[in-house]
């Protein structure tokens, strides 16, 4: 079997530091679609979704209603 260009934890830490970058930069949640596209990344929109869905698990990601990208949560207020 060969080995995938990158593991699901490298993916999570790419997704992860490009949701922060850019809720950073324009204070929006950041969809999937958005990251897919503006960010190069080889993966399509539901994969990320996906990646999206283990990181809101492990608290690292939260969406604000159904329908929006995603935000990193406020901690250490």
């Amino acid at each position: 079997m060969a080995p995938r260009k990158t593991d699901f934890q490298q993916r999570k830490d790419i997704v992860l530091g490009y949701v922060v970058e850019q809720y950073i930069k324009n204070l929006n949640p950041v969809g999937s679609a958005f990251l897919a596209k503006e960010c190069h990344l080889d993966w399509s929109s539901a994969t990320i979704r996906n990646i999206f869905a283990g990181l809101e698990v492990v608290g690292y990601l939260m969406h604000p209603h159904s329908s929006a990208g995603r935000i990193p949560p406020q901690y250490g207020s």
